[in-house]
């Protein structure tokens, strides 16, 4: 028998090892088998609750070319963690006259294996739901304290051991003076410009553009107030612009947000006044 291996993890958490240890009990379970192994479909740091996986959708489609026989994970749960998928997808690689095996779980043809199969993966399916319910609390606690869930944090702050947002030293001062300058008449523009030649860099290490700075004078982290999600708390967080001043600033922001429509409705062109409508000949005049 001519046979694939597909190996999957679902998080950057996970290394290179989870996909080694995989790849090597696959492998065992062929050579013990007689099958022979053709290639390998990879997919890293995706989930399998999704079947948007760049090498699964690859390997779905080479099954229409009949080159291989049977599919080979390590467990049914690397091949899918939704039942409609997997049985979407199963009655494809039917079609196509290939079978998915799984190399740890020992699943008999007759119709006790067809029921062993439907609740491996209906517990698969479980695990991954029930996995995030236990993130969507944990969040939710986190919240309740204030602490930092995770993701990119403002510039002008830092995490802390105890996952909350403390204050930068080093880089505070000059997102105070960013907001000074744009409250003064400053354009985002030069502020890029500026920031940039202080060093200033993302939580990613990447310099700051014109939108990135536009969301960070909107940011009301900057004035105290903890947000996640619905989740909002005054105070939460320690403040590093003065409401005043954040004051200022939001009020710069939306006047100069309406400057341009209010200026093009001003404008005068060559032919206003000169040009009307003449029903009776339907045409300009």
């Amino acid at each position: 028998m001519k046979a694939v291996l597909y190996c999957r993890y679902s998080s950057d958490s996970q290394t290179e090892n989870s996909i080694e240890g995989q790849l090597r009990e696959c492998k065992d379970f062929a050579e013990r088998n007689g099958m022979t192994i053709l290639s390998s479909y990879i997919d890293r740091a995706f989930s399998a609750k999704t079947d948007a996986r760049p090498q699964f959708q690859k390997m779905i489609k080479d099954s229409a070319k009949c080159l291989f026989d049977v599919i080979i994970v390590w467990k049914l749960d690397r091949f899918a963690r939704n039942r409609y998928d997997s049985a979407h997808y199963k009655a494809i690689l039917r079609k196509n006259g290939v079978k998915v095996i799984s190399a740890t779980e020992p699943i008999s043809e007759d119709s006790t294996g067809i029921l062993l199969e439907s609740l491996l993966e209906g517990y698969a399916e479980f695990f991954s739901a029930e996995l995030s319910e236990k993130v969507k609390r944990g969040m939710t606690e986190n919240a309740l304290k204030c602490k930092w869930n995770g993701g990119g944090w403002p510039v002008g702050y830092f995490v802390s051991d105890e996952q909350h947002l403390q204050i930068d030293p080093e880089t505070s001062p000059i997102i105070l003076e960013a907001y000074k300058r744009y409250a003064e008449g400053e354009k985002i523009v030069s502020l890029v410009r500026w920031l940039d030649e202080k060093g200033i860099r993302s939580y990613r290490n990447t310099p700051l553009r014109i939108d990135a700075v536009g969301r960070m004078l909107k940011n009301r982290t900057y004035i105290g107030e903890y947000h996640h999600s619905d989740h909002i708390v005054p105070g939460g967080v320690p403040a590093l612009i003065p409401q005043d001043l954040f004051d200022r600033v939001q009020e710069r922001l939306a006047k100069n947000k309406k400057a341009p429509a209010r200026h093009k409705a001003e404008d005068d062109y060559q032919l206003t006044t000169k040009l009307y409508w003449n029903s009776f000949c339907q045409g300009v005049i």
